[in-house]
């Protein structure tokens, strides 16, 4: 049986994705749960603690995703696979709300939140975990440059999926991306 608090994370991170941060209320957060107001005091003061929370098991679910690619793809080109493959796997909620990711760095940027550098970190996980993989691919050089591009045209291509609702766009831009990576794979010289 899953605790009251992570409970009320798991709900309040469903919320945050689906209404945003700034939408969502405590009511909404302990309704999701069906607890009292006083239980739910009783594990979070603010909405603030709240965030936190949805932050760190953020974090921590992204870690563990990435451990996991680490271990299912069989080279650092399948495991960017796999990261290009979350659009796909993720196409539904993506349309509908875009980037998980994203949106909260948006949001909480726009709000000029405290915990903006902490949402942040996210995309520093897939960053440096890309950089990696890249590097590992023999591109060192420019590894964090590759990182950076990829992630960059991942959230051009939620945004868009969101604003056009479109799941052609997401598997055809899916198709590109795993073109793209593979040009950027050492050419093998053959005398």
């Amino acid at each position: 049986m899953i605790a009251t608090r992570d409970r009320i994370v798991e709900a309040a991170d469903k919320l945050f994705y689906e209404q945003g941060f700034e939408r969502t209320s405590f009511a909404d957060a302990a309704a999701a749960v069906a607890i009292s107001r006083g239980n739910f005091y009783y594990h979070f003061k603010t909405k603030d603690e709240i965030l936190d929370a949805v932050i760190q098991r953020r974090l921590a679910n992204t870690r563990a995703m990435l451990d996991q690619w680490q271990i299912e793809g069989a080279s650092p080109a399948a495991r960017i696979g796999c990261f290009i493959e979350i659009l796909i796997r993720n196409q539904s909620k993506i349309k509908m709300y875009g980037c998980p990711v994203g949106t909260l760095s948006t949001e909480l940027a726009k709000l000029q939140h405290p915990a903006s550098s902490s949402a942040n970190e996210l995309f520093g996980l897939f960053r440096d975990w890309l950089s990696d993989q890249f590097a590992l691919l023999g591109r060192a050089q420019d590894a964090t440059q590759l990182a950076l591009h990829l992630l960059a045209r991942s959230q051009g291509i939620a945004t868009l999926a969101s604003a056009f609702q479109d799941s052609a766009f997401i598997e055809q831009e899916v198709r590109l991306l795993h073109n793209w990576l593979q040009s950027q794979l050492p050419q093998t010289t053959h005398q």
